[in-house]
């Protein structure tokens, strides 16, 4: 039983970085300090990527980690609609990918090949479960 409730709170972990990242930025910060996870870090990454955050560091040892984030001011991130949910996981193949706000915002989702954007993934030609649409 306490099994279960572990892979929930992992598998959620990611919802609750990016609601603090959404929330920082409507509060005016320039950068944030969130906790450290593997996954949040790649997302950041990919994040950083497509231009939603300009500078990524990780500070801290061992179970004290901390991610600080500095965020571009000319891509602000106005809003996360997430695509699967601790309670519903929703997959798609490479050819069901679609674009997000007719390619002014991104889609993250999580393959065999690591977390991708949706046209990474779709380039790759692999599918996975959709993680979220962030624009």
């Amino acid at each position: 039983m306490p099994f279960v409730g572990l892979f929930a709170k992992i598998s959620t972990m990611y919802i609750n970085f990016l609601i603090q990242l959404k929330n920082a930025v409507r509060a005016g910060k320039k950068s944030a300090k969130l906790p450290y996870t593997v996954t949040d870090l790649e997302i950041a990454k990919t994040l950083a990527r497509y231009g939603f955050l300009q500078n990524i560091e990780v500070k801290g040892r061992a179970m004290k980690k901390i991610i600080e984030v500095e965020f571009n001011a000319s891509r602000p991130i106005r809003d996360v609609k997430f695509k699967s949910t601790p309670s519903v996981a929703r997959y798609v193949g490479y050819r069901d990918v679609k674009s997000v706000k007719q390619g002014h915002g991104l889609l993250v989702m999580t393959t065999p090949k690591g977390i991708l954007a949706g046209h990474e993934a779709r380039k790759e030609r692999v599918g996975g479960k959709l993680l979220f649409e962030i624009w």
